[in-house]
């Protein structure tokens, strides 16, 4: 019985997160020979591998907002209200390829990548022109996810790593960020915690960002019975961002409640998702 509601959680999950070709990508990823981009060892595979993407992930696309140029893109191109899990299965895709794939499977992603992104052009409603391969663009969407999502792991991964390891899992990154255009991204947490400073001057919310942060945290696309599950998430996401952030999206700072509430919350909610979509092993024959 235990066994069928593990399985059953872990494949709704696992629809939502990779869409119906989930299957046939996860084994094409997984299971073709050749060299990958990264080894098995690798810090990238062990942050992208974990539960606590769930709770990295939302608290990305709420950092990433704040670059008016960035907000303006994803707000006029990427469709992401009108098809929000379609563009979060693509994402989760496109991590998965590159992070795990063969690197002529992960080299591809990034080209269909890279040629969306020279597509996507246009001006912001207050007259500023943007370009979505525009290396500068791509630094601060690389440097505000690679943030965000070892955040989450040092504090809802499995097994957390070391400092040595997350200067590493930047390094990884680094590989991808600069296959997609970005130039000299962050080798290590402290070039990285220096990138994101010196775009201060640049970030603010703009309409479309708290419009964006109003949707995502308080309008998701779930029924009803599974947004208290989505929401303690969404607070953990929140958790997750610098004050900074915080303040310029008017999100709440609860010194006293989030480490007594909110962040058991998130170790409860990663949890259960870990133990959802690991698949049990099965029993060998004969066994």
């Amino acid at each position: 019985m235990l066994t069928a509601v593990r399985e059953q959680m872990g494949q709704a999950l696992f629809r939502r997160v990779a869409g119906p070709d989930g299957p046939a990508n996860r084994a094409r990823i997984h299971d073709t020979p050749g060299p990958r981009w990264f080894a098995p060892d690798r810090p990238v595979r062990t942050v992208h591998g974990d539960a606590s993407m769930f709770i990295g992930g939302l608290s990305a696309l709420l950092l990433q907002s704040l670059h008016p140029l960035a907000m303006a893109a994803v707000a006029g191109h990427s469709g992401f209200r009108g098809d929000p899990w379609g563009r979060l299965q693509r994402t989760s895709t496109f991590l998965a390829v590159t992070t795990y794939g063969t690197a002529e499977d992960a080299q591809r992603a990034v080209d269909q990548v890279r040629a969306i992104h020279d597509r996507i052009r246009g001006t912001t409603s207050e007259g500023v022109p943007y370009h979505a391969a525009d290396p500068h663009l791509l630094g601060w969407v690389h440097a505000a996810e690679t943030e965000s999502f070892l955040r989450a792991h040092e504090r809802y991964g499995a097994r957390p790593l070391d400092a040595a390891g997350y200067d590493a899992y930047v390094a990884d990154t680094a590989r991808v960020a600069e296959a997609l255009g970005v130039i000299a991204p962050p080798r290590d947490r402290r070039e990285l915690s220096e990138r994101l400073t010196a775009y201060l001057p640049e970030l603010r919310a703009t309409p479309e960002a708290r419009s964006a942060a109003r949707f995502l945290l308080l309008r998701p696309p779930l029924p009803l019975a599974v947004r208290p599950f989505y929401g303690g998430l969404a607070a953990n996401a929140v958790s997750l961002l610098p004050l900074w952030a915080r303040r310029m999206l008017w999100l709440p700072h609860l010194p006293l409640v989030e480490p007594l509430a909110v962040h058991p919350t998130g170790q409860a909610l990663t949890r259960a998702i870990r133990w959802a979509m690991t698949r049990p092993q099965r029993p060998s024959p004969g066994s």
